[in-house]
């Protein structure tokens, strides 16, 4: 087989037994420029039970899109918010308080089920924004709150922070980690939170071992999957552009991990998916 380039999305996966929702998915952003067909991509994840999404919008463009999507989609709902790495530019440009503004309007959409992704992101953020980066965590949390919607959180580099501030703040009845990153003592401390973990392709990287120990202790009822398409493509189609329909090659991934039967585990995400952010219909 030969290696796929950056545009080329993978081949369809054997379908799951129990369809289940990716949880966190980028279909506004394009592949190496070109334009994604999102009723494409969507009937390819349908066919192998993957039959709902969340749409994520974290700058203003990708949200303004991202109500217009969910208005289209009867398979998507959609997220909101700015993403900690936009927010030190915007208020160094004096546009965060407008930006903030625009965000509490579109996160009013019925069909907007989260506000996020949100959270702190000290890897590509240096000391001198991680201030401006916690306030507006700590806004974005009293927005989930106010609104009673969920909260999808982007850590990078920065638990401990993550933690504490949701400690500090009080977190929303419905708080994700998106894209979880940490160990298994973190993952054990979320779950006694009450906290959903959502685990993506890392998991199933070779070289994941302490993302799948973490996996191995999240209870059944805390777990959500995602793509964060078009990244972190699940093995063996690393580096290649990543799309919902690869979710069933992260749920077997989990499955193994966790020695759950797949009809049980895809059973539990689609009904915690449910839990989180209310019916597609």
């Amino acid at each position: 087989m030969s290696t796929p380039t950056r545009t080329a999305v993978p081949e369809l996966p054997d379908p799951l037994p129990i369809a289940v929702v990716d949880n966190h998915t980028h279909l506004d952003i394009e592949r190496e420029g070109v334009a994604v067909d999102v009723a494409d991509l969507l009937a390819r994840a349908k066919s192998v039970g993957v039959d709902r999404v969340v749409q994520i919008g974290c700058d203003l463009p990708a949200a303004r899109q991202t109500v217009e999507m969910v208005d289209t989609y009867a398979a998507m709902l959609g997220g909101v918010a700015l993403h900690p790495n936009e927010v030190p530019g915007l208020a160094a440009s004096g546009s965060l308080d407008a930006a903030y503004e625009e965000i509490e309007s579109l996160a009013g959409h019925p069909r907007i089920r989260v506000v996020g992704e949100t959270g702190l992101d000290y890897f590509r953020t240096g000391p001198d924004g991680q201030g401006v980066q916690q306030d507006s965590f700590r806004w974005h949390i009293d927005l989930a709150k106010r609104l009673g919607k969920a909260l999808q959180i982007h850590d990078r580099d920065a638990h401990d922070d993550v933690l504490r501030i949701l400690e500090e703040e009080g977190a929303p009845d419905s708080t994700v980690l998106h894209c979880f990153s940490g160990d298994l003592t973190m993952a054990q401390e979320c779950a006694e939170r009450g906290y959903y973990l959502s685990f993506a392709g890392t998991v199933t990287f070779k070289n994941a071992h302490g993302l799948r120990d973490a996996l191995s202790v999240t209870p059944l009822e805390r777990l959500l999957v995602e793509t964060d398409a078009p990244y972190l493509t699940p093995h063996p189609h690393r580096g290649a552009v990543n799309a919902p329909h690869l979710v069933p090659l992260t749920v077997r991934a989990m499955a193994a991990t966790l020695g759950v039967a797949v009809p049980t585990l895809c059973q539990s995400l689609s009904e915690n998916s449910e839990r989180v952010y209310g019916p597609w219909s």
